[in-house]
């Protein structure tokens, strides 16, 4: 079970159920100091996950693309590709390509993926 809330820009909130064991292990990696805190453990096993895992970081991508949840722009940084490459993966399992923003801050975004893309 998980629930996710925004906090700030580039920032939500989200509450999990761990089990004890893994709980256990990552207050422990907390007081080690492997980790600054919970949240830096959790951050930095997920991005570790996506780094290691190409293919559910792009698949993840294509999920949100697809139910609307991104933009094209967003969906390639997500999945660690250009928006060329984006749109073809989009193409191959497919989803249909939206075309320009639907308003003002889509457009923001699309803007500010394209300046981080490198």
């Amino acid at each position: 079970m998980y629930e996710t809330h925004s906090l700030s820009e580039g920032m939500s909130r989200t509450t999990a159920t761990i089990p004890d064991d893994l709980t256990d292990l990552m207050e422990g990696a907390v007081r080690a100091g492997i980790f600054e805190n919970k949240s830096d453990a959790i951050r930095h096993v997920l991005r570790e996950y996506f780094t290691e895992n190409q293919n559910a970081r792009v698949a993840a991508a294509v999920s949100l693309y697809s139910a609307g949840d991104s933009t094209l722009g967003t969906a390639a940084r997500l999945a660690g590709v250009n928006r060329f490459e984006m749109r073809d993966i989009l193409r191959e399992e497919g989803v249909e390509l939206r075309f320009g923003p639907e308003d003002m801050d889509t457009a923001r975004d699309e803007i500010e993926s394209a300046r981080n893309i490198e």
